[in-house]
């Protein structure tokens, strides 16, 4: 995958073949049994969308998926005010942001940051709350204020519509960092990736460019701006605790 500052925020459609069966599949599996989730109630499909409908392309950072090597972590961290998502094929989703920062090495794929230097990173709750399995994306891009941007990497950060014009993301990558709730884990068919009915994950999205010294956590925000999830091309802020 491209590590272009455009092309992170994309992925190619996969095949339809492999959607389709792996959702028959975990359908039959998982059946109608709501599993509780720690920071909202698993609310049913009301969209009366085809369980097998083709995902559309993922969007947000660049992806890591994860599989059944990721750990459990106990019960959902405290949050903030919830956001529940329907994308146009009927996935639901629920988001809530946990904490925000700068960190030396925020991913297992991050470099090793400059000398006083750090890569800004957010944490948030990324839930299923339907009764069939969904697609794995990240609906939750970060955002910091341009002028804390060093100026080798203002070209890369970019603005998008309906987030404040003061503000704009670089490059990144989300990755699943673990299971809460005793959630199982994501379930990986060809080239996707799909969330078990109810699962409840926490997801670190992360720059790959490093940010000027002093960056406030403050600064660091989380917006959801995508018209796939949102269609008034207004975006929408993640509130932290």
């Amino acid at each position: 995958m491209s590590n272009s500052y455009r092309s992170h925020r994309r992925r190619k459609k996969k095949s339809n073949a492999g959607r389709l069966g792996l959702a028959g599949a975990l359908t039959g599996v998982v059946g109608i049994a709501a599993v509780a989730v720690g920071i909202m109630v698993m609310r049913p499909d009301g969209g009366g969308a085809d369980p097998a409908a083709p995902p559309a392309a993922a969007s947000g950072g660049q992806q890591d998926e994860g599989g059944g090597a990721i750990p459990a972590a106990g019960s959902a961290p405290k949050t903030g005010a919830p956001l529940s998502l329907t994308t146009p094929e009927g996935y639901g989703y629920g988001l809530a942001a946990v904490k925000a920062g700068t960190d030396g090495h925020p991913l297992d794929s991050s470099k090793p940051s400059p000398a006083g230097s750090g890569y800004a990173y957010a944490d948030y709750v990324l839930t299923n709350n339907q009764r069939r399995p969904v697609l794995l994306d990240f609906p939750a891009d970060l955002f910091l204020p341009k002028d804390r941007v060093p100026a080798s990497a203002q070209e890369r950060c970019m603005p998008q519509p309906g987030v404040p014009s003061a503000m704009c993301t670089l490059p990144n990558h989300s990755k699943v960092i673990a299971r809460l709730n005793g959630s199982r884990p994501p379930v990986k068919q060809d080239d996707d990736t799909f969330i078990p009915a109810g699962a409840s994950y926490l997801v670190r999205i992360a720059t790959d460019l490093p940010v000027k010294d002093g960056l406030a956590d403050s600064d660091v925000k989380l917006y959801v701006w995508e018209t796939r999830f949102t269609n008034d091309r207004k975006g929408i802020e993640l509130s932290f605790p």
